[in-house]
């Protein structure tokens, strides 16, 4: 007996080693790390090194738990704001988008395969929902930085859109063991009865948990240790308690990470650490035991045609379901695809598909086994390819540089500071002699592997490592003063437009511009109003709006979200590097008339204005 717990614990922790030894091999190689933790459970399983794991209730009692505390980091780390921006387009895609998935894809199931009609729908469900776990991964530990929008609503999607998914996998599950004696009507009424409650009561739970949760962590003043412990057996709690009312727990503790990590309550840094830990180790333990239950010898005989159905969910059934989707959501085209592309199939599909096994369905391992091989058809295809496609298509946003580290402290009756640690950049402010505000003095300077006072210092030069304590409502401006370029490299100038403009200018100036006829309510908005009203009321970091022959880009925001800096790009009209980087409002406006001004003269036959003809190079001036 006691051996055979040493020996559990040998087998476990070396597969968990493994895995986490593995993404030193991923991150080499562009890897999806994910897809390698599911190989390590499929070499170690039946097939491979012999370990014959072939339990479906504790493979899904398992993965479920290690799902909800991956969702529940998730809305832990996603703020209100970008939240209440995505919320209407993801939760379209949640929804109506799983239901197209579905019906598309159990439509081609049905033609390439012997299932029934209803086993093919059911294997259209068990894969019709994108993956927490897969998206979050390659969106956040992946360093895919794209503009906000996009990732808050792939995010938000992931997270909620498993209720219907299950309503829909369930559902089939029990007509099917029924032997499909089931009213069409009367499926159809359940399933968008049960999809409500689930939905309602799971939401209901996570507002209140989440309430809780934030109101508890102020109230007991626990341990440093424990706090986050207690924390996250809070969210376990909430999701057995929202599935025990019929709610769907996996919504309750998405929504409830939302809720209070936007509470602005204490410790808010080291839980997030702690969770970004935790969630490491429930991603590596869900796939390492779903890549254990499957079983590769069976996939020879179904191989062609399952990868030809993870070929069509990804270039048919996806894309149709996305477009339609976000149609009413004015997104640009770039961005659709993009949304389309990252539609990651994962731990999710494979927990649905071990429903029919459960169920004891007749072909439930055959269900299982198609709906394997399409996660890994995904993870292949798109995991391997997000990166270069959000390159491709001109999404990816050039890196903000902020602190290296970031250091909450709790100091008695003073617990929302916080201690910064900046590298200082050659040409920030600071290096070339800007004043550092009094409440932001440097508490310890390291130059040369010296340390020493700030008073002691001198200027601080480019290198100079800066610790620096302070208020946590300020760390965004010190990011423009430590971190910040005095210039905009070529590559940032591309993205971000050749022109600056001020945010604050009428939108009148570009329309006697550029003319691109905005509306006499608009006319009447600021140039950074006007963006926002273009984007659904807030606008971040890298948004583009696009204006007849010109794109408005945000260059920054404020910590309240309100537009500081807008670039101004004349492509394809206009190369940004043939004209300076940061111009003045009055001197953008004399080069856009002279540049119509020219138009007009090529198309009369008459020549340009010299100013126009003798264009200068672009030259870099300071932000």
């Amino acid at each position: 007996m006691e051996q055979g717990i040493y020996l559990v614990t040998l087998v476990v922790t070396a597969l968990i080693l493994a895995a986490a030894f593995s993404s030193l091999i991923a991150y080499r190689f562009g890897a999806p790390l994910l897809l390698i933790f599911l190989g390590i459970g499929l070499v170690a399983g039946t097939d491979g090194l012999g370990l014959d794991f072939d339990n479906a209730h504790l493979a899904y009692f398992i993965g479920s738990l290690a799902l909800a505390i991956i969702l529940f980091d998730s809305g832990f780390g996603t703020s209100l704001a970008s939240f209440r921006q995505a919320a209407l387009p993801a939760l379209s895609l949640a929804t109506l988008g799983v239901v197209l998935t579905a019906g598309l894809l159990g439509l081609a199931i049905h033609f390439l395969t012997d299932f029934t009609w209803l086993e093919s729908f059911l294997l259209g469900s068990t894969v019709a929902s994108t993956d927490a776990a897969a998206v979050f991964f390659l969106l956040r530990a992946g360093n895919i930085a794209v503009r906000e929008r996009v990732r808050t609503t792939l995010e938000i999607e992931s997270g909620s859109n498993d209720p219907i998914a299950i309503f829909l996998t369930l559902s089939l599950v029990g007509v099917i063991a029924a032997g499909g004696q089931v009213e069409t009507a009367e499926l159809t009424g359940e399933i968008v009865l049960g999809f409500l409650k689930q939905m309602g009561f799971g939401a209901a739970a996570g507002l209140a948990g989440g309430y809780v949760i934030a109101r508890l962590v102020e109230w007991l003043k626990l341990d440093q240790g424990l706090l986050p412990i207690f924390v996250l057996t809070l969210s376990l709690l909430l999701f057995a308690a929202a599935g025990t009312i019929g709610g769907s727990g996996f919504l309750a503790v998405y929504v409830a990470g939302l809720v209070a990590g936007n509470s602005g309550m204490r410790s808010t840094a080291s839980l997030k650490r702690f969770l970004d830990g935790t969630t490491w180790l429930a991603q590596i333990v869900m796939f390492l035991v779903l890549g254990l239950f499957a079983t590769p010898s069976q996939f020879l005989q179904i191989l062609l045609p399952a990868l030809a159905i993870g070929l069509i969910l990804i270039f048919l059934a996806r894309p149709i379901a996305v477009a339609v989707c976000l149609l009413p959501f004015r997104f640009p085209r770039a961005e659709t695809a993009f949304i389309s592309w990252v539609g990651l199939r994962g731990a999710v599909s494979i927990l649905l598909a071990i429903t029919p096994l459960i169920g004891g369905l007749e072909n439930g391992r055959a269900i299982f086994n198609f709906a394997f091989i399409t996660v890994l058809t995904s993870l292949v295809v798109q995991g391997w390819t997000v990166g270069p496609l959000a390159r491709r298509l001109g999404l990816v946003l050039p890196p903000r540089i902020g602190p290296l580290e970031k250091f909450e402290l709790e100091l008695p009756g003073s617990a929302h500071h916080e201690l910064l640690a900046y590298r200082v950049v050659a040409g920030s402010p600071v290096e070339r002699g800007q004043r550092i505000p009094r409440w932001a003095r440097p508490s310890l300077v390291v130059r040369d592997g010296r340390s020493m006072g700030y008073q002691y210092a001198g200027r601080l030069v480019a290198g100079d490592l800066v610790y620096i304590f302070v208020p946590d409502r300020y760390p965004r401006l010190l990011d423009r003063l430590f971190a910040s370029r005095a210039e905009v490299d070529p590559e940032d100038a591309d993205f971000f437009g050749a022109f600056a403009v001020e945010p604050d200018r009428p939108a009148t100036d570009i329309e006697a511009a550029y003319a691109p006829g905005l509306s006499e309510r608009e006319l009447g908005l600021t140039i950074a109003e006007l963006i926002g009203e273009r984007l659904g009321g807030h606008a971040g970091y890298g948004d583009r709006v696009a204006l007849g022959p010109i794109e408005l880009i945000v260059r920054d925001v404020d910590d309240d979200g309100n537009i500081t800096a807008v670039g101004l790009s004349l492509e394809p009209m206009m190369s940004p590097r043939r004209v300076p980087v940061f111009l003045s409002a009055g001197e953008i406006l004399d080069r856009v008339r002279d540049f119509v001004a020219s138009r007009r003269n090529r198309r009369s036959g008459t020549q340009p204005p010299a100013a126009v003809a003798d264009e200068a190079p672009m030259t870099k001036q300071d932000h």
